[in-house]
């Protein structure tokens, strides 16, 4: 008699309540093997792929693409083969994520020695296997999600014949590319982010878009489509007449759906830090006339908080809320806001008190690549002791940025502007940059934000 088994959906080492299915690579009523690709499941953090812990058929899918699944509930059902090769029981199924990074020791906030953490697939739930020591992640990424430091590596599988990895599925379903139309350039034949997006830019391989080949043999089919009236909304009915509107104070809205990924995840740690920090923002400016050509201005700020968090330990620093602990830190990791469609990501620049300006700019721009092409490890999502939101490349002067526990501090730089400023004999047009630099006020004192702000903003007036 076949034996039926249970599949639940692990902890996919972030740490987080749910997961949303982003593509099943079977159907019900497929037979699978062992460690094959069963599904792609959309994190806060990644599009990480599930293998199938158990050979034999699919008797039940939780779910389909879209819907949002609890960790540690029913992902699927199988029907095992005893022909096929199976996990013994209580057997690790190998299906590691990667090793869990150093975690900070309160004291010094120096890296602890390492710990190995895997996902365990089996019928009685996922779960990470870690010491009980460890320190569990505090979800430090600032407005974007809790996450551990288990890394995820993405490798491109094929499905349907079409060779590619999660996050570029992910991508080609968000943009309505047909994958199976898109002309591969990676290694091995794989579909890269590059190509879905250029294939969504020149409208080459749309979903349900019928091929040129068809077109050709079909010509009497397109003057029919013509005749179909268009789906643009009018404020006239079919006969011409007014449409019918809503009562007078009743307000139509769009239907509400649930927040999936990056911004569920976003909802969460903003809720929770705003009831836990006391915030206060001090706002200046930034005169940086003196500046000579050349200078970048994500590396400029990079050094001026760098210089300020060397003079003024106390917001380059962690604080526990519970057991009224701070923990000054002599490194400075800044976590680098990157904004993209998912959602807000916020990736640690490390050491960065060790880099000079080109160093900044090369490590900047790997962590938004990464995080642009999802590839991005979650243990560079966390552990940051400062962060950088440069919003002022889009616009806006002064914020209230949030700070996300433990840090005690984030820095904002608005949009750059010329104000007159007095000098001797006159006034001079001045470019200045406007910053805003809010702290956790039971960590840190008002006097020395002020100091923090000053030394940012004098080492900002250097020519270089």
């Amino acid at each position: 008699m076949s034996e039926n088994k249970n599949f639940h959906l692990p902890d996919l080492g972030e740490g987080l309540p749910d997961a949303t299915i982003v593509e099943w690579f079977v159907k019900v009523g497929d037979v699978i093997e062992l460690d094959a690709p069963l599904v792609s499941m959309e994190t806060a953090k990644a599009v990480v792929e599930v293998p199938s812990p158990f050979s034999g058929k699919v008797l039940k899918l939780a779910g389909g693409e879209g819907d949002i699944i609890p960790t540690g509930s029913v992902l699927a059902q199988f029907e095992l083969d005893p022909n096929l090769p199976q996990r013994a029981d209580g057997q690790d199924t190998g299906h590691s994520h990667g090793h869990a990074a150093p975690a900070p020791t309160p004291s010094t906030g120096q890296p602890a020695a390492a710990h190995p953490g895997k996902v365990v697939a089996s019928d009685d739930g996922g779960e990470i296997a870690k010491p009980a020591a460890e320190r569990d992640d505090a979800g430090t990424v600032v407005g974007a999600m809790q996450s551990s430091n288990a890394v995820h590596a993405e490798q491109a599988v094929a499905v349907g014949g079409v060779k590619a990895v999660p996050a570029v599925r992910a991508t080609a379903r968000k943009l309505g590319v047909d994958l199976s139309r898109v002309r591969a350039t990676g290694a091995d034949g794989a579909v890269t982010m590059a190509d879905v997006k250029q294939a969504a830019a020149d409208g080459s391989a749309k979903i349900g878009a019928a091929p040129a080949q068809a077109a050709v043999a079909a010509p009497v089919a397109a003057p029919a489509a013509a005749t179909r009236p268009s789906e643009s909304r009018t404020p006239l009915s079919a006969a011409g007449r007014p449409m019918r509107t809503q009562p007078p104070g009743v307000v139509a809205k769009g239907q509400p759906e649930p927040l999936k990924g990056v911004r569920r995840n976003m909802a969460r740690v903003m809720a929770d830090a705003h009831s836990k920090v006391v915030p206060t923002t001090l706002n200046d400016d930034a005169d940086i006339h003196a500046w000579v050509p050349g200078n970048d201005v994500t590396a400029r700020l990079v050094r001026s908080i760098v210089v300020a968090c060397q003079k003024v330990p106390a917001l380059n620093a962690w604080f526990d809320g519970d057991a009224l602990t701070r923990t000054l830190h002599n490194q400075v990791d800044i976590g680098i806001a990157v904004d993209t469609d998912d959602g807000l990501f916020v990736p640690a620049l490390r050491n960065a008190d060790m880099l000079d300006a080109r160093g900044i700019r090369e490590g900047v721009n790997r962590l938004r690549e990464q995080v642009e092409s999802r590839s991005i490890a979650a243990s560079e999502l966390s552990g940051y002791t400062i962060s950088l939101s440069n919003f002022g490349m889009f616009a806006g002067r002064y914020a209230t940025p949030v700070v996300v526990p433990p840090c005690v501090a984030i820095v904002g730089a608005g949009r750059a502007r010329h104000q007159m400023t007095p000098v001797m004999g006159g006034v001079e047009a001045h470019k200045v940059i406007p910053l805003s630099v809010t702290f956790d006020h039971r960590a840190a004192t008002g006097g020395e934000a002020a100091r923090f702000l000053r030394a940012m903003m004098d080492d900002l007036a250097l020519a270089s």
